[in-house]
């Protein structure tokens, strides 16, 4: 089994991630790689970790997710691996419930967005995103 980790999805995995049926809540499994150092790009805070930076990214979403009736199950840190393998194990993992495909949408697509995510790039060297939904 191949795994990529990606910061931003190609276009085209996009579309068709979004053409699928909005049939309600779901679970967003978000498995992330940090950056050693963050990189903003311009120097700026270089003295922190992407953890850090990730984490500035992390309380904002946060409130956004929940302000557009999402919500934050659960976020920690990996620390072992009991089945299977991988080549380089996640750094954390991330379960957003969001109450529908277009609610996660406006999340993505909302300005506030905008000006948070420069702490995602910094500090994210990738992940992995999988959309889960109850088995009823």
């Amino acid at each position: 089994m191949q795994v990529t980790n990606e910061v931003i999805p190609n276009p085209s995995a996009a579309a068709a991630f979004f053409a699928g049926p909005d049939d309600g809540p779901f679970v967003m499994v978000n498995l992330l790689r940090f950056k050693d150092q963050a990189d903003y790009g311009d120097g700026t805070d270089a003295q922190l970790s992407g953890r850090e930076a990730y984490e500035r990214y992390g309380v904002e979403v946060r409130k956004l997710v929940e302000g557009l009736g999402g919500r934050v199950l659960y976020s920690g840190a990996v620390t072992g691996l009991l089945l299977g393998e991988v080549e380089d194990l996640w750094d954390a993992v991330a379960l957003v419930e969001y109450p529908s495909l277009a609610s996660f949408q406006d999340v993505i697509r909302s300005p506030e967005m905008r000006t948070i995510e420069h702490h995602r790039m910094a500090g994210l060297a990738g992940q992995l995103n999988i959309r889960t939904t109850s088995q009823r």
